[in-house]
């Protein structure tokens, strides 16, 4: 369902903007997306990974000149850093002649080396469309589906490993592919066992606040340069910062965002959990549970969706508020590793104080389940399709 969404708004977005930037995660199947646009529309693929295929672009102006009535994709473009310029020379001259649309779609492995560069060159001719990996919504309806997604994350080789652990060596070879290969080309030279254990700490404190000082203690390292490292991280889709919600309320409130590893495939590889047994009674499963709702709600959200948490220093606290556009409102979320799910005071003060439009309890199960106070208890794949139709 969400693939199809994606291709669908990647069409769009391609019938009215120059240049097209798909931003995900590698092997979350945007070349596979891509190579389907290609066939629709008999586009040019180059893969800049590819020693063959850049060295194709020794003069890009020259060559790309060559396909101005077709669609290029570029995959892996930050191997050629310098070709934004190109384009944006070649998208205004195609403008002067008429052709306004349809011209780059390029993906990125992250955001953080699309953003960059392309905010510097692209500005006003690039639109961008977002992958993850796999969510509730794509995998079968069934418990042993969702069970299995929580376990072994999104990343389609993972979910689909023949098992568990076939899954985890997938998993493991990821990480180990992103700390020595692709953390260098995006940013600047990390030690790779310094990145690997700060990637570990924040996988122990799933969910908890982000302690820049704690955390650079128990790798000797400064407080800016973990904040740093973090950044990258997030700029490279593997790190989620919740951001604290602030209002003038007259409360003391938190200012310290909240930090996730995004895939809780990752998350579990990183802990050296292989099963779901495992999984179940593991210190860290309800900030597992936590993320892994979190994900995919937001995958499902409206793009212009806002998500951030609440908390007090008096211990009132959301775990997820979405700002949703239009008439949709404030939605208080709060998410439960429980069949039998209780509400907690501190959501209650919560709510007093923010009034949202909706409040819902996301647990485990699959009913819904009226728990009074406006309160309804939903299971992560409903509420995920009732955002998905806004």
């Amino acid at each position: 369902m969400i693939v199809r969404r994606i291709q669908q708004t990647l069409q769009e977005a391609i019938g009215r903007q120059s240049a097209v930037g798909l931003i995900g995660p590698r092997q979350v199947g945007k070349t596979t997306l891509a190579l389907e646009i290609a066939k629709d529309r008999r586009a040019l693929y180059l893969d800049l990974e590819s020693r063959e295929d850049r060295a194709k672009l020794a003069d890009p102006a020259l060559f790309l000149r060559n396909y101005e009535d077709k669609l290029v994709i570029l995959d892996e473009i930050h191997r050629v850093p310098g070709l934004f310029q190109t384009l944006r020379g070649l998208i205004d001259q195609g403008r002067r002649r008429g052709i306004r649309t349809g011209r780059f779609l390029v993906l990125g492995s992250a955001s953080i080396d699309l953003l960059r560069q392309s905010g510097e060159s692209l500005a006003g001719r690039i639109e961008y469309v977002s992958m993850g990996p796999l969510d509730v919504l794509e995998v079968p309806a069934k418990d042993t589906a969702l069970n299995r997604l929580w376990l072994r994350g999104g990343f389609p080789d993972s979910y689909l490993a023949k098992s568990d652990s076939d899954s985890l060596k997938h998993r493991r070879s990821f990480i180990r592919t992103y700390l020595e290969r692709d953390v260098s080309q995006f940013g600047p030279r990390i030690p790779t066992e310094t990145l690997e254990r700060l990637w570990i700490m924040l996988a122990h404190n799933q969910g908890g606040l982000l302690n820049s000082s704690r955390l650079a203690s128990g790798l000797s390292v400064s407080a800016p340069t973990v904040t740093s490292y973090v950044d990258l991280l997030a700029d490279l889709l593997l790190v989620r910062r919740l951001r604290p919600f602030h209002a003038n309320i007259g409360k003391r409130l938190v200012k310290s965002p909240k930090v996730f590893v995004r895939d809780s495939g990752l998350l579990h590889a990183l802990l050296g959990i292989e099963d779901f047994n495992e999984l179940s009674g593991h210190p860290v499963v309800g900030p597992s549970w936590e993320g892994f709702v979190l994900e995919n709600l937001l995958s499902s959200a409206p793009e212009q969706a806002m998500a951030s948490f609440y908390r007090t220093t008096a211990g009132a606290e959301i775990d997820l508020l979405l700002e949703l556009p239009g008439r949709h409102g404030l939605w208080a979320v709060e998410v439960k590793r429980s069949l039998a799910p209780k509400i907690e005071k501190g959501f209650h003060i919560a709510c007093d104080d923010l009034s949202p439009d909706q409040r819902f309890v996301v647990y485990p199960g699959s009913e819904r389940i009226p728990l009074g106070s406006g309160v309804l208890a939903i299971g992560v794949r409903e509420l995920a399709d009732k955002l998905a139709e806004l």
